[in-house]
């Protein structure tokens, strides 16, 4: 059966700076949190909510803390003053028992009835609700009926038939079972770019300023940026080893030591991932950064370049006949193979090293390069907060536009927009930019590619709009000639300016629908259609493998937020970091136009 593309994000990575700074040796985030207290608190009455699902408890009950939640998170002011002046309980959907229980949570960091009812239910079956196709209605009734408490269990169950005379399931739902636990299985072991980032900077943050380290940096897959990774790769300089072994391994952070060495320790941190410290000494810093930041083929093709040039090169050192060669950065290690740095995103064997040396590496885009941002949602469908409230965050984020588009009105799901709404919705942006023209707010809507390739507004109302973003968000099951014919049919209308989320891929969740995305690539570049590469990290979307293919043929991209809340705003970084990963330039992405001139873009005629 094909079910709408229903997506709750919970978005926990605002920064209080736009810019995120690249260097040789760092990438750090000059982002401030918001108080922690909030989004903690968010997240544990949503996952009191599911557990009294599981639980079986009276739906009305678990509903109440998915409210309380929502109203929560909407809220922007201080959960502290809140609880202090007494106006927690004027929040919508929070009477004297969430009050109280919010209470508790706030001012002493925990809450026994949380305690209590985590601890009555079997750990497994919340594992289980990472299965596609799995909630905790249908987990509760397989723990009555077959006692199954964890997903091996399940699995086995699945083996043995067990619940094709279970009502309500069937052989299909158990087809369709067996199947999310091996996609389970397969993506058990990653981990979201934007889930460890933050705890890999606090880590290095702490590093970088013990006494005894003299550089620090994070490595691997992580620094390259790329969009999901299995561990946290950090390196250190110093030459007090053991100190620095110790000290790491008593971080609050650590849950266990797996491993131990004179040059590298292994743990795994509480949030269950694996990170590996790696030690040297200050003058093979630059080799080792290089060598554990490379993928294994880049790596593999530099080695094969300094042999070739009478060089043998390790992680410890790039060596001639006479000794070795002496280098206090990467950018000295590349040159001394007669190559230009290459940023750490683009160290993955794809062309990088022939560019570097023929000086055709691109310049990237950055942080700085973004003036506006262009896929944005507000409470009038899925959003939470104002249109207001996002253009004054966008303003403080130095953009000089933003584009609003709510979902268009088939998209029911996500309290997609009827006409009417549509109209009052641009006479109030009309208001806002006359009443304060330091930002521009765009007319834009996200609208239906349907089934058939129509859009689900007609031609005539589609003319209202500054832009649209056309996106597919259901019926992915179809065959790969029938989403690409879909997709180039809407693409073939005049109106939409932006393919959004060209794959539909969830990271980690759902694989991409079958389409012929090069094809796609292609017509866009007949019909002077723009691509979204989507920054929310769940998406990533444009992969960045495609990137380039799209930059070649002249396609122009749109990396944009898919915001919901003014949090998700600055899921603008992920995108950056992948649209640097398919080599983009600001040049190649329409939102680092100026006003000037994506008003031009957007008034060309059809």
């Amino acid at each position: 059966m094909n079910t709408p593309d229903i997506i709750l994000f919970v978005l926990i990575y605002p920064t209080s700076e736009f810019m995120v700074m690249h260097n040789n040796e760092t990438r750090r985030s000059n982002a401030v949190a918001p108080p922690v207290s909030k989004k903690d608190l968010v997240r544990t009455l949503e996952e009191i909510g599911t557990l009294l699902d599981l639980k079986g408890e009276n739906p009305f009950k678990s509903r109440a803390y998915f409210a309380a939640a929502r109203s929560i998170e909407a809220t922007d002011e201080d959960l502290s003053y809140l609880i202090e002046s007494g106006q927690l309980a004027s929040l919508k959907g929070i009477g004297k028992a969430l009050n109280e229980k919010i209470t508790e949570l706030v001012t002493t960091g925990a809450l026994e009835y949380y305690n209590t009812l985590k601890a009555s239910i079997p750990q497994g079956l919340v594992e289980m609700l990472k299965i596609q196709g799995l909630g905790p209605k249908k987990i509760k009734i397989l723990h009555d009926k077959l006692q199954i408490t964890t997903i091996g269990e399940l699995e086995y169950a699945c083996i043995e038939n067990h619940l094709i005379e279970i009502p309500g399931f069937g052989r299909k739902t158990q087809e369709n079972i067996l199947k999310g636990i091996q996609h389970y299985k397969k993506y058990s072991q990653r981990h979201l770019y934007a889930d460890v980032i933050r705890e890999a900077d606090n880590i290095l943050e702490k590093l970088s300023q013990h006494a005894a380290v003299t550089h620090s940096c994070i490595a691997g897959s992580l620094r390259r940026c790329r969009e999901t990774v299995k561990d946290i790769d950090i390196l250190v300089a110093t030459d007090n080893s053991a100190n620095i072994a110790d000290w790491f391994e008593a971080l609050p952070q650590v849950e266990r030591v797996t491993g131990r060495g004179d040059t590298k320790v292994s743990v795994i941190l509480t949030s269950g991932i694996n990170c590996d410290l790696r030690i040297v000494r200050k003058a093979e810093y630059p080799h080792a950064l290089q060598h554990f930041t490379g993928s294994s083929e880049h790596n593999t093709a530099l080695r094969s370049l300094a042999k070739n040039a009478g060089l043998k090169m390790n992680e410890y050192g790039l060596f001639q006949s006479h000794g070795c060669i002496p280098c206090k950065s990467e950018t000295e290690i590349y040159q001394a193979l007669g190559l230009a740095y290459i940023p750490p995103e683009l160290r993955e064997n794809r062309g990088e090293i022939a560019a570097a040396a023929t000086g055709n590496l691109p310049d990237l885009v950055t942080c700085s390069d973004i003036r506006g941002l262009l896929h944005i949602h507000t409470n009038d469908s899925d959003g939470v907060d104002s249109i207001e409230s996002l253009a004054a965050a966008a303003r403080k984020m130095g953009m000089e536009y933003i584009g609003i588009t709510d979902h268009s009105k088939t998209a029911f799901y996500a309290g997609g927009l009827s006409w009417d709404e549509v109209m009052r919705q641009h006479e109030h942006i009309d208001l806002i930019n006359e009443r304060d023209p330091s930002l521009h707010i765009f007319k834009g809507i996200e609208v239906e590619i349907l089934p058939d390739g129509n859009l689900d507004y007609a031609d005539h109302l589609l003319r209202s709009f500054d832009f649209i973003i056309a996106a597919v968000h259901s019926h992915f099951g179809m065959t790969e000639e029938a989403m690409t014919d879909r997709i180039i049919k809407a693409l073939d209308n005049p109106f939409p300016t932006i393919l959004a989320h060209p794959t539909g891929r969830l990271l980690l969740a759902r694989e991409p629908y079958s389409v012929n995305l090069p094809h796609i690539i292609d017509f866009a570049a007949r019909k002077g259609k723009f691509l979204e590469l989507n920054a929310n990290p769940y998406r990533l979307d444009l992969d960045w493998r495609f990137c380039r293919h799209a930059k070649k043929l002249g396609v122009k991209i749109a990396i944009n937020p898919d915001a919901h809340s003014i949090a998700g705003l600055y899921d603008i970084n992920f995108g950056i970091n992948i649209a640097r990963k398919g080599w983009l330039s600001a040049s190649d992405c329409i939102n680092c136009l100026g006003l000037k001139e994506i008003k031009k873009l957007f008034s060309k005629p059809i």
